[in-house]
C-alpha cells in the first residue's frame, strides 16, 4: 500500500514517447512542476496532453512546448502563452479546443468507467457540427478539422432539448500536485487546485501525485481527502524548496494613496 516512491524519475517510469498525458492545474495553479520538469529531463516527446490551458513560455507545460516534446494538446484555453498560439497557428501543434467543463467531464467520465456522455454544451456550434481547426499548414490553411458528432434529442420534465455525445479521456498516465497527501495515495488539494487535479488524476491508467507535505495513513481525516488513494498509482514527496517554488501568472499592482 505504500505508494512513495524515491525520486522523480521513478515516479514516471514507464512514460513513453507517444502517450497521453492528462496534467492538473489551472494557470499556474496546482500545476505538476517538478514532474513537468523530469518528463522534459528525460527526453520524452511525441506526446499528448490533456489539460486546461498548456502552461506560460517556460512554465508548466511551457518546459515542454518550447522544447517541441508536445505533438497534441486538448485543452480549453490557450492563455497567455504566446509559444502555444505560434505552434498551433504555425501548423507546428495539433489543438482541440474543448469546452472547459466538457474537457473536466470527459476526464472524470474516464475514471469512472464510462465511455461517453450527452450534454448540451457546443450543440448548434462547430463543437457538434465539426469544422474546428485542429491543424494549419505552414502557410495558416487548415489541414485538419473536427469530426462532426452524434447528436440526440432527450426529454426531461417535460422540456426536449438536443444533446451532442462527448467521449471520454481516458490517459497512459496523468501528472498532479496535491498540498497533502498519505503514504496510500489519498490526497488534499488547495483551492483552487481542486479544480482539474482530482480529474486528471481519475483518467490516468498510471496516476502520479506531487505533494507537498506528506503524512502517514489516519493522519488526513476522511472527510478531507478530495481525491481517494484507489485513483493514484505512485506519491512524490517533495522538498520544501519545491514546494515552495511556485509562479504568479499576471501579477497586479495598485498604486497607494498617501494618508
Amino acid at each position: 500500500m505504500d505508494k512513495v516512491v524515491a525520486s522523480a524519475r521513478e515516479a514516471i517510469e514507464g512514460l513513453e514517447n507517444g502517450m497521453r498525458i492528462a496534467v492538473g492545474g489551472f494557470g499556474l495553479c496546482g500545476i505538476p512542476q517538478v514532474l513537468i520538469e523530469e518528463v522534459h529531463a528525460a527526453g520524452i516527446e511525441e506526446l499528448e496532453v490533456v489539460s486546461n490551458n498548456c502552461g506560460v513560455d517556460s512554465w508548466g507545460l511551457g518546459v515542454l512546448l518550447d522544447a517541441g516534446r508536445l505533438r497534441r494538446v486538448i485543452a480549453s484555453y490557450v492563455g497567455e502563452n504566446k509559444e502555444f498560439a505560434r505552434q498551433y497557428l504555425e501548423g507546428e501543434l495539433e489543438v482541440e479546443l474543448t469546452p472547459q467543463g466538457t474537457l473536466a467531464e470527459k476526464l472524470r467520465a474516464a475514471g469512472t468507467g464510462l465511455a461517453g456522455f450527452w450534454t448540451r454544451t457546443g450543440v448548434g456550434t462547430l463543437i457538434a457540427e465539426g469544422g474546428m481547426p485542429w491543424k494549419y499548414d505552414s502557410t495558416g490553411a487548415v489541414t485538419t478539422k473536427s469530426p462532426a458528432k452524434e447528436t440526440r434529442e432527450f426529454t426531461m420534465l417535460g422540456e426536449t432539448h438536443e444533446y451532442v455525445l462527448e467521449e471520454s479521456l481516458p490517459c497512459d498516465f496523468a501528472l498532479v500536485r496535491a498540498a497533502k497527501g498519505d503514504r496510500h495515495g489519498n490526497l488534499v488539494f488547495n483551492k483552487t487546485a481542486a479544480n482539474f487535479n482530482p480529474v486528471a488524476a481519475m483518467a490516468g491508467r498510471i496516476a502520479v501525485a506531487e505533494v507537498e507535505e506528506l503524512v502517514e495513513p489516519g493522519e488526513i481525516d476522511p472527510h478531507d481527502v478530495d481525491l481517494p488513494g484507489v485513483f493514484v498509482k505512485r506519491v512524490l514527496a517533495l522538498t520544501p524548496e519545491q514546494a515552495a517554488d511556485k509562479r504568479i501568472e499576471k501579477r497586479t499592482l495598485t498604486e497607494t494613496q498617501e494618508a
